[in-house]
């Protein structure tokens, strides 16, 4: 899909293109979260960099941001900022997982599972952070439906629940603080060296495929890094 600078479009066509309402649009504007539009007589057009801005929109959203963390993320762009810069921005800052979450009643997630899950399950589902519980109301919400499965098998080996918990704050601890470490060295070696040299044009599309590249090649190493691992602690053990 085109994103130039020079595109003109008319709030219907801009909707259209980003997938939006027109009332989305116009109340992001109201929020200033795109810049106002060229005017031709009375009539507004919009360009490429309303059409990006509304993709990095879009993917603070699936990140779980709120509209306020949004603002204050735009705030930090400048307000000429390219189409490129922004599909940039929204390179660095996409998911990781193309899970979507999902909400669901008892039947439907009973359906998913594939079998009856009774109260007990359920409750045991909650405190491993595989089903979420949605304040007022009788329905469920999965964050990350591909973990269904994944947590009823763990489950099924009825080993102690104290045992899956403490399991789980080992693995959540010690991942997001090799997530932080990672983020720090990429920023530290080729973000900040591309910001302090003024963000050059010839640069940008580098960055920009190192860090689509990276995702997978990251999941990739740290996988194989941790099965090592265990055969080292294993070895260590029976030695």
């Amino acid at each position: 899909m085109l994103r130039t600078a020079d595109e003109e479009l008319t709030i219907d066509e801009l909707a259209a293109r980003a997938g939006v309402t027109v009332r989305t649009v116009r109340f992001y504007s109201s929020r200033g979260l795109l810049p106002p539009p060229k005017l031709r007589g009375r009539l507004g057009l919009y360009g490429g960099d309303h059409l990006a801005r509304l993709d990095l929109i879009r993917e603070l959203q699936a990140l779980g941001f709120t509209l306020s963390a949004i603002e204050r993320h735009l705030e930090r762009l400048p307000v000429d900022a390219s189409p490129d810069e922004l599909a940039l921005q929204r390179a660095l800052i996409a998911p990781w997982t193309d899970d979507q979450s999902e909400d669901l009643d008892r039947h439907e997630l009973d359906r998913r599972a594939g079998r009856h899950l009774d109260d007990e399950l359920i409750d045991q589902l909650v405190a491993l952070g595989i089903v979420h519980r949605i304040p007022g109301s009788e329905r469920l919400r999965l964050p990350s439906p591909a973990m269904l499965g994944v947590g009823l098998q763990i489950l099924d080996l009825q080993l102690p629940l104290e045992m899956l918990l403490r399991a789980k704050e080992i693995v959540e601890r010690h991942t997001a603080q090799i997530a932080a470490d990672l983020r720090e060295l990429f920023a530290a070696n080729v973000l900040r060296p591309y910001v302090e040299r003024g963000r050059p044009e010839d640069e940008r599309e580098r960055v920009r495929a190192v860090t689509d590249q990276l995702r997978p090649l990251t999941i990739q190493v740290l996988v194989n890094g941790f099965q090592h691992a265990v055969n080292n602690v294993i070895r260590d053990h029976v030695s």
